[in-house]
């Protein structure tokens, strides 16, 4: 199947694509719960051959289209969940919802893999396997990849196994209009919650020596924290600890009894991961020790690191340019240290993620309004070719494989 017919079908789309896009924006839901975007997706695909699986967890949904031979199964997903904020952007289709906002462009990704399955439907006589559409709520830290794996939407029985690939695409406005972008090994980091609570013994603040203080002792942890992540790993790959709260005490004379600290762990792999969290607990915990506190050290786990495979990488590449454009792909040099949870769907299945650049053609792509703010745009004329590239992976796994 030609790539440059996949794109021609996919222009065709373009009005349903976008008007899916827009509904989805407007109407924003957040969490593991998304019904009336998961109505909106059903009633856009209710004339497909089209087989739907819902489980108990959330509402997140797998159709599957059948190809007219048989073959191996290829998985795309689209994520559906919006984010926890108002938005400024003054589109006429802009969130009709208080305090919540497709910040993230999930709208778009849910439109962009409902396209790939009317142009993939429209080819079915010339598919041999299976495309599962995975669409997905809770992505935005509230694990739906994961719940989706467990109760068994993506397979895991002899008589559905996992699928044998699986792709995702994510746009990203700063990045030139249509340039699909990829990278081999790791693309996004791990996240995980990090809590510190060092606890002293409160007293006059006039009088310290009368007390044990964890103010200064906490401010050494978080500190200490950031020479640790310097000196004690090795660079070449990245990790990052940010402490983004620090809460003490209730006013100017009074020396508390104890200090929060909350932050986040990012990391590249699973290694590193550990060994971080290892390390973190023997910083804190013995730094406040030396100055008469304690530290308890709580480490919410949250998101895997997001790895590509390298044959992925290959296929996407390919599609990419054969999809064309002025700058078509770019290999990305480095990971974003942001995270995601098709990392869950990466760790059991071989597959990748992509970003698309959704900045206007011609903008100063550097300085658009990044991902979550409240003023993010999504050039809705490069959805087609995110909804081309997306039915090109598939179609291209499901005739060569890893070839």
């Amino acid at each position: 199947m030609l790539t440059a017919a996949l794109l021609e079908l996919a222009k065709g789309e373009k009005g349903t694509i976008t008007a899916l896009r827009r509904a989805i924006h407007a109407e924003p839901e957040l969490g593991l719960e998304t019904p009336r975007t998961l109505e909106k997706v059903k009633a856009a695909l209710a004339d497909l051959p089209l087989s739907w699986h819902e489980g108990p967890s959330c509402t997140g949904a797998v159709a599957i289209l059948k190809g007219a031979k048989p073959g191996p199964s290829v998985l795309l997903r689209g994520d559906m969940d919006a984010l926890p904020m108002n938005e400024h952007t003054d589109l006429d289709f802009a969130s009709t919802i208080a305090g919540r906002m497709h910040a993230c462009g999930h709208d778009a990704h849910t439109a962009m893999l409902a396209g790939a399955a009317r142009i993939l439907a429209s080819q079915a006589g010339d598919l041999a396997g299976e495309v599962r559409f995975m669409f997905q709520p809770g992505e935005e830290g509230h694990h739906g990849a994961r719940f989706m794996l467990e109760d068994g939407l993506l397979g895991g029985t002899s008589e559905y196994p996992l699928p044998d690939a699986a792709f995702a695409l994510h746009v990203w406005p700063n990045a030139p209009h249509g340039r699909i972008e990829g990278r081999n090994g790791p693309m996004l980091a791990s996240a995980d919650l990090l809590e510190i609570t060092v606890k002293g013994s409160g007293g006059h603040a006039s009088m310290p020596h009368d007390a044990i203080d964890p103010v200064p002792v906490g401010a050494e942890i978080v500190l200490a924290l950031q020479t640790m992540i310097t000196r004690r790993f090795n660079a070449s790959e990245a990790s990052v600890i940010t402490i983004g709260k620090m809460d003490a005490g209730t006013t100017n004379n009074i020396i508390p009894d104890s200090v929060y600290l909350l932050g986040t762990m990012r990391n590249l792999s699973a290694e590193r991961r550990e060994a971080v969290k290892s390390a973190v607990h023997q910083l804190a915990e013995n730094i406040a020790k030396a100055h008469n506190c304690t530290a308890e050290v709580v480490i919410t786990p949250g998101f895997p690191p997001t790895i590509n495979d390298a044959r992925a990488i290959d296929l996407g590449r390919q599609v990419a340019l054969e999809l064309g454009g002025e700058e078509p792909w770019s290999d990305r040099p480095a990971p974003t240290m942001g995270a995601e949870d098709f990392s869950y769907v990466l760790e059991k299945v071989p597959g990748a993620m992509f970003f698309l650049g959704v900045a206007a053609e011609g903008a100063d792509w550097k300085g658009c309004c990044g991902l979550h703010s409240s003023r993010m745009i999504v050039d809705e004329s490069v959805m087609p070719k995110g909804a081309a590239f997306l039915a090109g992976c598939a179609a291209q796994f499901l005739d060569k494989g890893w070839k």
